[in-house]
């Protein structure tokens, strides 16, 4: 179904931040400011879809062009984000009621939602009952996700970037850990729930010699003795040092994750809230081994790392909001963004944007295919490295400011009405 229509638009970001989400935004937002056939305002929603339930919109004809093009350099989200999950229209159709009224009073036609597999729920869900009750809106997912676990697309905005930094830090404290003539076991905890696509980046240090010595995804079932035995193994070569790439969403031969026993509670998405699997396993070969061992949790700064940011994924992000906002005027709705992986006839990666539809997208998971990781489940293959080079090309950051970083900033005018 397409709707080709004038009125309003807004824009949302919504989950775990990425260093590029700001770069769909500026995409969107930029793009939209120009079609001014279609769109007559631009509004962007604080804090997700909450700040459309709560009718809390900024006016982002009121920012400065010069910020907006900073917000592509700029790492977490700009608006606010949210992790609020709206329940089925047919269980509890209240909130849908409520942003259909603030959609009516503003006069939305356009809605672009930026976000990873709950988001695009989020967004599918939205666009489903506004075509039930007959609003005309189209609706757009921007994707976004360090994961890079979105169903239908070659990958998400986020994903180079992130792969980037943990590589590029891996490859550091290589270097660092190796120093010394006594030995040291080193294990990198990196995100990455059910999906082992961040984890597999430590390959790309591997690539250029200063890797790991085994890999861990989720994908592949984990088993703590072999862990034990792999590590003793490497050891025995190595000089008793070892550096060690784990996922935080390992599990068990029975399914359950290895670091569970460190869950105080979950996310308001019901997932649980991961980490300290580095520790724990540090703690199993301290005691099993009696090597020295150090755990490295790289947390939050796998994804805000906006100094290591790859160009190549900042201006697929920005291309993917300014598609986004193209295909919504051309009258496409009910659509997520997603990515094609060409090649031209010299042989260099090209990414073209394409749209799926967004029931695909919602609450999906794309994992890291099972032929690239290897028979022993300790490594991933030359074919992943293969993937992901081309997505970690470019260097771009923000200009500098009496040596830091100038990050956007951003009036956030609320629109009064």
């Amino acid at each position: 179904m397409k709707f080709d229509m004038v009125g309003a638009c807004v824009f949302a970001q919504s989950g775990g931040p990425t260093s590029v989400i700001n770069s769909s935004a500026a995409g969107v937002i930029t793009q939209a400011l120009k079609e001014k056939k279609n769109i007559t305002k631009v509004y962007g929603a604080e804090h997700g879809i909450v700040g459309i339930l709560e009718e809390k919109l900024f006016d982002m004809s009121q920012e400065d062009p010069k910020e907006l093009e900073l917000l592509k350099y700029t790492p977490s989200s700009a608006l606010g984000s949210a992790r609020y999950k709206l329940k089925d229209a047919s269980a509890n159709d209240t909130d849908y009621k409520r942003i259909l009224e603030v959609f009516k009073k503003y006069n939305i036609r356009y809605f672009f939602y930026n976000g990873g597999n709950d988001s695009m729920d989020t967004c599918n869900k939205v666009s489903k009952y506004l075509q039930s009750v007959g609003y005309k809106c189209n609706v757009i997912g921007v994707p976004k996700t360090i994961d890079n676990d979105l169903y239908g697309t070659d990958h998400c905005p986020g994903y180079g970037s992130a792969a980037k930094y943990i590589a590029n830090t891996i490859m550091e404290c290589h270097l660092d850990a190796k120093v010394y003539n006594f030995g040291q076991v080193c294990i990198f905890e990196i995100m990455g729930r059910n999906a082992g696509w961040l984890t597999a980046a430590a390959a790309l240090a591997g690539y250029k010699g200063l890797g790991a010595d085994l890999i861990y995804l989720p994908e592949v079932p984990f088993d703590v003795d072999k862990f034990i035995e792999s590590v003793k193994e490497v050891c025995a070569k190595n000089d008793n040092k070892c550096i060690v790439a784990v996922s935080e969403g390992l599990k068990n031969a029975e399914g359950k994750y290895v670091a569970e026993c460190t869950v105080s509670q979950n996310d308001t998405f019901g997932h649980a809230q991961l980490g300290g699997l580095a520790q724990i396993l540090a703690n199993i070969v301290k005691e099993r081994l009696g090597v020295k061992v150090r755990p490295i949790e790289l947390s939050l700064m796998q994804r805000c790392g906006a100094h290591l940011a790859s160009k190549t994924d900042i201006e697929e992000a920005f291309n993917a909001g300014a598609f986004a906002v193209k295909s919504a005027v051309s009258g496409e709705t009910d659509k997520m963004v997603i990515f094609e992986r060409e090649y031209d006839k010299k042989g260099n990666y090209v990414c073209k944007n394409v749209l799926m539809p967004l029931e695909l997208a919602a609450n999906t998971e794309k994992k890291v295919p099972l032929e690239w990781i290897t028979n022993d489940g300790s490594n991933v293959s030359d074919e992943f490295v293969k993937y992901a080079l081309p997505l970690i090309q470019g260097d771009a950051k923000a200009p500098l400011e009496d040596g830091l970083p100038r990050f956007a900033k951003l009036k956030k005018v609320y629109e009064q009405k």
